[in-house]
């Protein structure tokens, strides 16, 4: 389950594009952040996929990838043009394909290494989608099978595409547009399959004259229903219509950090909500986690990244990425195994820490991480406005030492959080469920915030 959201042009305070994305995944499956240069390949080359070989093109643009460890594609990124792309799990009245095909993270990755723009990005996907549709497990321990939709922005224009097979509708954004886990597209679309209009007829799903509805004749509502997407979404676009026409990066964290219009005292422990930043509950059903978020601002004169790095926004710094001067350092890529060489698991020590007392653990930590991505803000929006031949030096500079202070900081909150009682213990339910991940993934601290003694590593 995800949530991917966009505001263009008036809806935007600086003019532009913002585009954001909760990536919700199984809870050990670790999300590494990578950039991938631009390659150019010979005329026979191929491409490796998750499941499948397609011919590769002549040239790659380089791209910034939040890709989850197993899986070739990305849940989202952005390429050096300025062009970024969410997917969202949809769910289509037809049986969603299990061979193993082309999935829809490595549709994804290929718009961004082919699409110089969000109308190129777009085009390159539908030829691919019509090509060879979409099939294959899209799960990580837990066997997953879905279509698609995705949100696809640069800075002056965005869609979102919806699909099923190799069936699609697109509606092109005006202003403000989210999309979560259930098709959303009905009578407005751009562009859409051949043959729709017949399939739905056939099936019965679509009996008038007019323009076909795309999201009520294909979307399964028991399918959908129990992620909630149609909530989630109705949720953040909530949050970012009263904003109006002022929205700004720190706004997009906002969304990205909801846990509902009860936000005070909320806790991942109870209820079977599933909240815009989701927290695992497996015992009752709730097997999706924020694995890792991003927000990215797009202007004409250049892109800047926001990236947690890490699950669970709300535990979390967000740290800025400038595509061109690539990432900061080079931490060993994460799996399901936990790493302390990996920045996605020193980051998930702190996560699981804080479940074992959230409401008091994340007060504790909430007002200084707001407070530090202000500063980093001001000093990214100063480093970029820099011009001459040092500018390249200043901002690389910047954002090394702002992922320094997110470090420092993340590291610190790890003590703390480990030193405070537990005022209000989660329920026993929940604390069994994550000590199980915790003892699947070999993880040195459990979700009660202990530190293991035996097997621990270090």
């Amino acid at each position: 389950m995800c949530d991917t959201m966009v505001a263009l042009g008036p809806a935007v305070a600086g003019g532009g594009a913002l585009f954001a994305k909760n990536s919700d995944r199984q809870p050990n499956e670790a999300q590494n952040l990578e950039v991938q240069p631009a390659r150019r390949y010979r005329a026979s080359a191929r491409v490796k996929l998750t499941y499948i070989e397609i011919p590769q093109v002549a040239q790659t643009h380089a791209v910034l990838l939040s890709r989850p460890f197993w899986i070739w594609g990305a849940e989202m990124g952005a390429n050096e043009h300025g062009v970024a792309i969410g997917n969202e799990a949809v769910f289509a009245r037809l049986p969603s394909g299990r061979t193993p095909g082309m999935i829809g993270m490595d549709l994804l990755r290929l718009g961004l290494e082919r699409g110089d723009s969000a109308r190129q990005a777009l085009e390159v996907m539908l030829e691919l989608l019509e090509t060879y549709g979409q099939s294959g497990n899209c799960g990580h321990r837990r066997r997953q099978f879905y279509d698609n939709s995705f949100l696809i922005t640069d800075a002056r224009e965005a869609f979102v595409l919806e699909t099923f097979a190799h069936h699609y509708a697109v509606e092109q954004v005006r202003n403000v547009r989210t999309i979560s886990n259930a098709l959303s597209i009905g009578t407005q679309h751009c562009q859409r399959s051949a043959g729709l209009d017949s399939l739905a007829r056939a099936r019965g799903w679509y009996r008038g004259n007019g323009v076909l509805d795309f999201a009520a004749s294909f979307a399964d509502p028991a399918r959908e229903a129990p992620g909630q997407g149609r909530l989630r979404c109705a949720r953040s676009g909530e949050i970012l219509a009263a904003r109006n026409v002022r929205l700004r990066a720190a706004d997009m964290m906002k969304v990205l950090r909801d846990h509902g219009s009860r936000d005070d005292g909320w806790r991942p422990d109870i209820g079977t909500a599933r909240t815009i930043c989701m927290h695992a509950h497996p015992a009752i059903g709730r097997r999706g986690q924020t694995t890792a978020a991003m927000v990215s601002e797009l202007g004409d004169s250049g892109a800047l990244h926001w990236v947690t790095a890490g699950a669970a926004p709300c535990t979390a710094i967000f740290r800025p990425v400038v595509l061109r001067h690539g990432l900061p350092d080079r931490l060993r890529p994460a799996s399901d195994r936990f790493d302390p060489r990996s920045r996605w698991w020193r980051h998930e020590r702190l996560h699981r820490a804080m479940l074992a007392d959230y409401p008091a653990r994340h007060e504790a930590i909430a007002a200084e991480r707001d407070a530090l991505e202000r500063k980093m803000r001001q000093q990214m929006g100063e480093a970029m406005a820099e011009t001459g031949p040092g500018a390249a030096a200043v901002q690389r500079q910047t954002i090394a030492q702002c992922w320094r202070m997110a470090d420092e900081t993340e590291a610190r909150w790890l003590k703390q959080i480990a030193a405070m009682p537990v005022a209000q213990s989660a329920t026993t339910t929940y604390r069994r469920a994550w000590s199980r991940l915790d003892r699947l993934a070999r993880m040195p601290i459990s979700s009660s915030g202990a530190v293991r003694r035996k097997g621990a590593q270090s």
